[in-house]
């Protein structure tokens, strides 16, 4: 199973951002690749990570400002820089929501979330999902807001427990 496991660089106001932390801490694993972006509304940057390494999982790890770790279940069709300006459509003729297409258990201090805003972590998401669903694979996709403030070891514990779920459910999978 080849995992891709991505997160953001610093934006706006921090100088850091936790997903970034999070991913370098990640320890090497085969069929791991990781990526951390720039924080911009750039279609290509998230198609192209996908077309090289041509994942079965995807994992998005997104910084917030809420105060648990949240599991988001859809991105939305929209997308604005800031909030002095009004939210504009990702895509003008595209679906108002995409789902997430991965199924997983990450204990109850985990919430689950159906608004991932309209910055770039919804933006990303959209326009993986959309990828997804327009392409002939079949590739499972899991975003994950995470505090600006949490320990990344927390946040490495995280991503590797739903990697350790997803390949188990596999394993099971192919068993049967």
């Amino acid at each position: 199973m080849h995992v891709l496991v991505y997160g953001f660089g610093p934006y706006r106001e921090f100088r850091n951002n936790i997903t970034e932390s999070i991913i370098k801490a990640l320890p090497p694993l085969p069929g791991l690749t990781t990526a951390v972006f720039p924080v911009r509304f750039n279609r290509r940057q998230f198609i192209d990570v996908l077309e090289r390494h041509k994942p079965d999982l995807v994992i998005g790890l997104g910084q917030c400002t809420r105060h648990r770790i949240e599991f988001e279940s859809r991105a939305t069709n929209r997308k604005r820089s800031s909030n002095r300006v009004s939210a504009k459509p990702i895509r003008q003729s595209g679906a108002e929501f995409l789902s997430t297409t991965l199924d997983i258990d990450l204990g109850s201090d985990v919430g689950h979330s159906d608004t991932a805003g309209d910055y770039v972590c919804n933006y990303s998401m959209y326009v993986i999902l959309e990828y997804i669903n327009c392409s002939e694979r079949d590739i499972r996709f899991g975003f994950v807001h995470v505090p600006h403030y949490i320990d990344s070891g927390r946040g490495v514990a995280l991503v590797m427990q739903a990697i350790s779920q997803i390949q188990l459910k596999s394993e099971r999978a192919c068993r049967k």
